[in-house]
C-alpha cells in the first residue's frame, strides 16, 4: 500500500515531466494536442503570457564554482481552468502563444483521464522526438572528436 507522501511524490514527478515536455514541444504539437481535447477547456489568464530574461548559471566541469554564463529569453504564462485547476507554461524564447497553450495543457493534464489520453497523442511521441534529436546531436559531436596521445621519449 502506498503512503500519501509516495503518491504525492509520484504525482510531482509526473507533473515535472509534463511541464518539461510541454516546454520543449513545438507550437504545432501543442495546437494539435489541444484540438484533441473535447470540449475545449475554458480558462482565464492569471499571469501573462509575458516574456523576460533569466540569468543562466554555469559550472566548470559540472562541479566547479558557479558563474553567471549570460541571460536567456523566457516566456511564461499561468492560467486557471473553470474548475479551479491552475496550469503553468514556460519556454525558452519569445513564443507567448506556445507558453499559454503549455499552461492550458498542464492544467488539463492534471485530470488522470485527460493525461491518459494525452500520453499516446502528445507525450510519448514528443519524448521519442527529443530522444532522437539528442542521439543525432551526440552522433554529430562524436564525429568531431579528436583523440590526442603523447609518445614518451626516452631521456638520453
Amino acid at each position: 500500500m502506498h503512503t500519501a507522501n509516495e503518491i504525492q511524490s509520484g504525482a510531482q514527478t509526473d507533473r515535472k515531466r509534463i511541464v518539461d515536455l510541454l516546454g520543449r514541444a513545438t507550437l504545432a504539437e501543442l495546437q494539435d494536442a489541444l484540438a484533441t481535447i473535447e470540449p475545449t477547456p475554458a480558462f482565464t489568464p492569471l499571469r501573462g503570457p509575458e516574456t523576460g530574461l533569466v540569468m543562466v548559471k554555469g559550472r566548470i566541469g559540472g562541479g566547479g564554482a558557479p558563474f553567471n554564463l549570460g541571460e536567456a529569453t523566457v516566456s511564461r504564462a499561468s492560467i486557471r481552468l473553470a474548475d479551479g485547476r491552475i496550469g503553468y507554461g514556460y519556454r525558452l524564447g519569445t513564443d507567448r502563444k506556445a507558453a499559454s497553450l503549455s499552461a492550458v495543457l498542464d492544467a488539463v493534464a492534471q485530470d488522470e483521464s485527460v493525461r491518459a489520453a494525452l500520453e499516446p497523442a502528445l507525450f510519448a511521441p514528443l519524448e521519442a522526438r527529443l530522444a532522437q534529436e539528442a542521439e543525432r546531436l551526440e552522433a554529430e559531436t562524436a564525429a568531431t572528436k579528436v583523440d590526442f596521445f603523447t609518445m614518451v621519449r626516452g631521456e638520453d
